[in-house]
């Protein structure tokens, strides 16, 4: 028989990978509050009673906790629903867990830090500087004293999910390019690590079959800044004749992007690299893989033509 997992807030870019990469070997449910896909049913985990009841009555061999609030501002002006969202209902998931005698899936973020190192390993002390950060740490240390058996994995500048859940950067750089703006204005300020959501998918899942429990940082390999991976999705899309990029600092964004950020959110994965359990590949070569899966028809329906390789976009002439 197959195991059984239960996975929590999969409406996400997150959720459509765990979706994806899980789904042919093991029994899922997923839930989230946001119904968008035929394989999701409706489930508000920060109501416990009936997080409770659905995931006992589905007998679960794992519970991932993967939903959260994750926009930044947002989590600035709704400071209440962030830590219901993303730490008491952690603590329920936990619970829910321990009493099943389940391992349990959370998703951390390397937002927790607050920037005065060029790079993080496993094992560097958090210090969050807004609410979201801070919720979500609250989160992480609440599973790490009191989850029975647990895997938190950390995770960068994700990218997955494609144009329909993808509300993140490489989403916003794509769609300013599809509706024909040609100067782009990338701060100059933020440094990084991308996590394309299909190769967290597998990293973790290589975790679970391993029973490698624990804590991660789980990101893909390679060092970047905005303005970095803002070119490459350029180059991939053969625009870079036709786009100028004016680097401006993270004040010029103030109004709009107002919650407090790390200058440099670059994680290390030192804890798989030692335990030999690294399977991020390079982020460039993620973006490349991502785009092409997730947005060739979108641009095709839009702006470009598609060479045959699915790989390579052009302008259409």
């Amino acid at each position: 028989m197959k195991k059984k997992i239960y996975i929590a807030g999969a409406g996400g870019m997150l959720g459509e990978a765990f979706y994806r990469i899980f789904k042919n070997e093991y029994e899922i449910r997923c839930t989230d509050k946001d119904v968008n896909e035929e394989w999701i049913d409706f489930l508000d985990f920060r109501d416990f009673e009936r997080y409770k009841s659905d995931v006992e009555n589905f007998k679960p061999d794992y519970l991932f906790h993967l939903g959260a609030l994750t926009d930044l501002e947002e989590c600035e002006m709704n400071v209440d629903d962030t830590y219901l969202t993303n730490t008491t209902s952690v603590e329920n998931a936990v619970l829910l867990a321990n009493n099943l005698n389940i391992p349990m899936l959370y998703i951390s973020t390397a937002g927790i830090f607050d920037g005065k190192k060029d790079y993080y390993d496993d094992w560097d002390e958090p210090n969050p500087l807004g609410h979201y950060a801070r919720s979500k740490y609250m989160g992480e240390r609440y599973v790490r004293e009191n989850a029975k058996k647990y895997i938190i994995c950390r995770a960068g500048w994700m990218m997955g999910g494609g144009p329909k859940k993808d509300k993140k950067f490489i989403s916003k750089i794509i769609k300013q390019l599809v509706s024909g703006k040609r100067d782009l204005h990338i701060v100059n300020d933020k440094d990084g690590t991308p996590t394309f959501t299909v190769d967290f998918a597998k990293n973790v899942k290589l975790l679970i079959e391993k029973e490698y429990w624990g804590l991660y940082n789980l990101v893909c390999r390679g060092e970047t800044s905005r303005r970095d991976v803002a070119e490459h999705i350029v180059n991939i899309l053969g625009m870079q004749d036709e786009v100028t990029f004016h680097e401006v600092s993270s004040d010029y964004f103030k109004d709009t992007y107002f919650a407090p950020r790390p200058p440099s959110e670059r994680l290390i994965n030192k804890k798989l690299e030692l335990r030999k359990m690294n399977i991020m590949r390079d982020w460039k070569v993620a973006l490349e893989e991502y785009i092409a899966d997730y947005y060739t028809d979108y641009l095709a329906e839009n702006i470009y033509t598609v060479k045959e390789d699915g790989i390579t976009l052009k302008p259409a002439v």
